[in-house]
Order: structure tokens, then C-alpha cells, then sequence
């Protein structure tokens, strides 16, 4: 709906007129960066106590599923019983996840979808450091949900750096660049 405030009188073609020009939006933001935003949005879910990521699986301009990070169904959150095994043990970023009781957000996307669905689609990822909110420099998947996200048949990455910045990634590269060869595993 317009308002709009005009002096005098006007006539019922200026009116037409006015209500028939097309609206002009001047910021409107690009397709990567709105699925990113959404991402965002699905994050704070989130419930560790270190950092919040956020996925969503887009295929044909259609969101497939979103995940977030958070315990299995059932189990008490990182949030709930304040406290992380991760951090009380100073375990660095990237490191000894099997420790972390929360699943994460590609891998929670992945589990609400149909493989078919998956298959030539792009995982949206967005983190935020839980203390600060601000978002997770140089953020990546970690081995575990990289091979995930190889077997979905997911066709690209693409990860929130800044408000409006990002990195996309062919997936078809984790499957030659294998980390699990050379000891360098991911966010």
C-alpha cells in the first residue's frame, strides 16, 4: 500500500499514473546474501556455547530444509546445563569434535532431507561466536560434515565472512583435496 502525501487537487489519471510505475528497490539484496540472511536468522536456534552455525539446503530457488546447531533430539543443550566439554578442556577451534554434544547445522540440514532433493543443491552456512555475536572469520565445515555433505550430493558451499561478503566452494573439490589424507581438517 502507497501513501502519498501531493498538494491540490489531483485527477483520477494522475492517480492511475502514480499507482501504475513500477517500484523501484533500490537495495535490494542479492539472491546469495538473502539465503545467507535466512541462514542467519535459522542460527539463533543455536544452543552452544561457543559458536552458532545455521544451514539451509537450496535447490531451484527452493529452500530444502535448515539446520542449526544443537543436541540430538532429547538431549540437553550446551545452553541448558551451561557448560561445554570443549571449552572447559581450551580445545581449539577445528579440533576433537567428537567431544561436542551438539550436532551441527549442515549436518542437521542434511539429516532433514531427501538425498534426491540434495543432489546438485547449495548448502547456505552462516556462524556467529556465541559470546560476542559477531560472525565466525574464516568459518568452514569441519571432516565430519564435509564428507556429509559429499555424500548428499550437495554441488556447493556457500559461506557468510561478513554482512555481505562470502566464500563458495564446488564441493567436487573436497573430494580431491582430501583432508583426511594431509592432517588439515576444517572449522
Amino acid at each position: 500500500m502507497r501513501v502519498v502525501a501531493m498538494k491540490g487537487k489531483i485527477g483520477y489519471n494522475e492517480v492511475i499514473n502514480f499507482l501504475e510505475r513500477p517500484v523501484v528497490y533500490l537495495n535490494r539484496k542479492d539472491k546469495i546474501n538473502y539465503y545467507l540472511d535466512i541462514a542467519q536468522t535459522v542460527l539463533e536456534r543455536g544452543t552452544c556455547l561457543r559458536r552458532n552455525f545455521g544451514a539451509i539446503i537450496v535447490k531451484n530457488d527452493q529452500i530444502i530444509s535448515t539446520g542449526y546447531t544443537g543436541a540430538p533430539r532429547g538431549r540437553k543443550n550446551c545452553i541448558d546445563l551451561a557448560y561445554c566439554m570443549r571449552e572447559s578442556l581450551n580445545i581449539p577451534r577445528g579440533e576433537r569434535y567428537e567431544l561436542c554434544r551438539s550436532v551441527h547445522a549442515e549436518a542437521n540440514a542434511i539429516i532433514a532431507a531427501s538425498r534426491n532433493d540434495m543432489i546438485g543443491a547449495t548448502l547456505y552456512l552462516a556462524g556467529v561466536d556465541a559470546r560476542t555475536g559477531q560472525l565466525v572469520p574464516d568459518a568452514c565445515s569441519c571432516s565430519m560434515c564435509k564428507r556429509q555433505i559429499i555424500n548428499a550430493g550437495i554441488d556447493r558451499v556457500i559461506i557468510r565472512n561478513t554482512p555481505t561478503d562470502y566464500t563458495t566452494i564446488v564441493v567436487r573439490d573436497w573430494v580431491f583435496n582430501d583432508d583426511s589424507l594431509n592432517g588439515t581438517f576444517g572449522y
